[in-house]
């Protein structure tokens, strides 16, 4: 008899932290109904627009409320889509990235107010290519505060001007490796002083060389170690194994003009576009998983950084992560360009460690909570919503796609909502 108390408190246990269940959206107050606006609006964008295929999933308090894959596979065959097909998941890859750098926080490793160059010496001396073309010192120290909150000077080589041309010719990520992509980095100047601005960034990508520095391992070791085989995320990784190649979709780009996509072009050995034979880990970008094995990170974060009994990182940790911090690290006392963040406000939006943030649904304009955090890439989306209990996971493989999908699902999920959690 001894031994029964014992085993009620395993049964427990087991209940707090088993794995995503589906059950039925009245028993946590949602609409199955209501819910169905997902259908029809995925429907939508395969029929109107061409779309092969899109899985949403939405769960509430850790449960399953809806769950569905539309469409195909691919635009050239009648093959249906699979609730595990694997996706190109790009800069949804970020968060993954930044629970990784936070572990090593946790540890002790770094300090948000550490210098980069402690950790990456060859940034030591990069200059800031100012307005009249000419490379000056930079005024303030580059803090790994600055890297994780995309303001510390970086582009991406997205743009026509100056520095982003001189980020394209450098091909970044037809790098070797890590080591290769910081000695191409080094050769680049900065877009701005450090804490001046904000600029979506390679930053992400030089945090994946310093967790390998700070671990001791490569970034895929490393992720697959501490995130992936604690959660269960059976199919997340960089390089897609050679057992589940038939499971990986097709990546598209929408054409506009003639309102269709067309298949993007592979390009051997480069980031991002091969992820058959990959020796360049890109920590901004480079991961493939499925919509389920990104609930199950979503979940975890949700869930105060636990799932199935694993935990990844402190629930403290990531309230700090999905609080606003730009007007900590851009200041104003130091010549900050302050323009990005009364933008941000008016938008009723910030950024966070890895994550963009709402904190003002109503300036956002998009029915929601304050305090959301997400992300998404060219053809994946995620949300956690704290105040509802929400995640929403929505994946096609298509990049510049004609829809705000984002705006579009949220009005679908929230309006599915009959008993409201905010108070």
């Amino acid at each position: 008899m001894k031994a029964f108390p014992f085993i009620i408190a395993c049964f427990l246990s087991y209940i707090s932290y088993s794995q995503l269940i589906e059950v039925k959206p009245e028993s946590l107050g949602m609409s199955s109904k209501r819910l169905e606006k997902i259908t029809e609006l995925s429907k939508v964008y395969i029929n109107d627009f061409n779309i092969p295929g899109i899985v949403t999933i939405v769960s509430r308090k850790g449960k399953i409320v809806y769950f569905n894959a539309f469409g195909k596979r691919n635009i050239l065959d009648e093959t249906e889509l699979l609730k595990d097909d694997l996706f190109r998941i790009y800069s949804m890859t970020k968060p993954v990235t930044a629970v990784a750098i936070m572990q090593l926080y946790e540890q002790g490793k770094f300090k948000l107010n550490d210098a980069v160059s402690k950790f990456l010496p060859e940034l030591e001396d990069l200059k800031v290519l100012d307005e009249e073309g000419k490379l000056i010192d930079t005024s303030v120290t580059m803090k790994m505060h600055h890297l994780l909150t995309h303001t510390a000077g970086f582009s991406y080589g997205f743009s026509d001007d100056p520095v982003d041309i001189q980020y394209a010719n450098a091909d970044l990520f037809l790098s070797e490796n890590l080591e290769d992509f910081i000695n191409r980095v080094a050769k680049l100047p900065l877009k701005f002083q450090p804490g001046t601005r904000r600029q979506y960034s390679i930053a992400v990508d030089l945090t994946g060389l310093i967790i390998e520095r700070l671990s001791g391992q490569s970034l895929d070791k490393y992720f697959s170690e501490n995130i992936f085989k604690p959660l269960g995320m059976k199919d997340t990784f960089f390089q897609v194994p050679k057992s589940k190649r038939d499971r990986f979709l097709t990546r598209y780009k929408y054409d506009i003009k003639n309102k269709y996509p067309i298949e993007y072009p592979k390009i051997p050995r480069q980031a991002m576009s091969d992820f058959i034979d990959v020796s360049l880990f890109s920590g901004g970008g480079g991961l493939v998983s499925t919509a389920m094995d990104y609930m199950i990170f979503a979940e975890s974060l949700r869930n105060g950084g636990i799932y199935n009994g694993q935990r990844i990182l402190s629930s403290k940790t990531i309230k700090f992560m999905t609080k606003n911090h730009l007007e900590s690290v851009i200041n104003p006392l130091q010549g900050g360009d302050m323009s990005f963040l009364k933008k941000s406000n008016s938008d009723g939006l910030g950024w966070g460690i890895g994550f963009g943030l709402v904190t003002n649904s109503v300036k956002k304009g998009i029915v929601g909570s304050d305090g959301e955090y997400y992300w998404q890439g060219p053809s994946s989306i995620f949300w956690v919503d704290p105040v509802e209990d929400i995640v929403v996971v929505s994946m096609i493989q298509i990049m510049n796609a004609p829809f705000n999908r984002r705006s579009d699902i949220k009005i679908a999920t929230y309006q599915a909502i009959e008993d409201s959690y905010e108070r």
